[in-house]
């Protein structure tokens, strides 16, 4: 069961949330910035809970993906708490009520396989960003969190993959949402991420950072020029070997997408 082999792996690379050292946090480096993008990552990881929940509902009968998605909202809940213990100590708690917001479920993807795709991409986007972040940020404890929630979306990315090349495998009829999911979310010039799509205009989050005001200060100030190009490129490149399939632009994607609707 390639859960268990998962499970191993993260019994050995796994970090604890008692093992940052938040009596260290350098509060005289802490920019409004860096609390703009805690903030919004407290609110991006806050939605593991519903996708659990969504995950375990459409995948009642895959008792292996099942498993692993138990291990999976383990690391992102850790996450969620890191980022906020965070902001806890250097005094800009995150209130209750927008994180509430976020239990809902989701709604089932258009398939299984296309809702698989969704959290690839959502975890190689986080990756990316958590990654460039923790080498821009200047206070070493938020740059630690980073680093190691970075580390842990890699890995989660690499497992998402695994289960939709499966799925794929057995159920090829799926393969045209797969790349419909690619196409939505890679062809516009700025990162969409399922939590903004899905969940960015709820009441609750009104006149507070979310997911996508960090997505959008990453941009704005942390991005070098061309990586928002060089980050849609990974993704489509990890979709092309995941499928097979030359998807190395967006006009192949929808070459690709017509030749299997045919």
């Amino acid at each position: 069961m390639h859960s268990y082999d998962v499970f191993r792996h993260y019994e050995r690379q796994v970090w604890r949330l008692a093992d940052i050292p938040f009596d260290e946090v350098r509060r005289s480096d802490v920019r409004p910035e860096y609390i703009r993008i805690a903030r919004g990552a407290v609110m991006g990881e806050a939605n593991s809970i519903a996708a659990q929940h969504g995950f375990f509902d459409e995948f009642v009968h895959d008792y292996d993906f099942s498993a692993f998605v138990a291990l999976w909202g383990y690391q992102e809940l850790q996450h969620h708490f890191a980022f906020r213990a965070w902001l806890d100590v250097v005094g800009e708690p995150v209130s209750a009520a927008p994180i509430a917001a976020m239990r809902e479920p989701y709604a089932p993807g258009t398939t299984p396989a296309a809702t698989l795709a969704t959290n690839i991409i959502s975890e190689l986007t986080v990756n990316h960003v958590y990654r460039a972040v923790a080498g821009w940020v200047q206070e070493p404890v938020l740059r630690t969190i980073m680093t190691n929630a970075s580390l842990d979306e890699a890995a989660h990315a690499r497992e998402f993959i695994h289960y939709t090349r499966r799925r794929l495998a057995e159920h090829p009829d799926e393969l045209a949402s797969v790349l419909e999911t690619l196409f939505v979310y890679t062809a516009e010039q700025r990162i969409k991420h399922p939590v903004g799509v899905f969940k960015g205009e709820l009441e609750a989050l009104r006149d507070h950072d979310t997911i996508d005001t960090g997505f959008e200060f990453f941009l704005s100030q942390v991005a070098t020029e061309g990586e928002l190009a060089h980050l849609q490129d990974k993704i489509r490149r990890a979709f092309g070997a995941m499928t097979g399939l030359d998807l190395a632009t967006n006009a192949r994607v929808r070459r690709e997408l017509a030749e299997v609707l045919g």
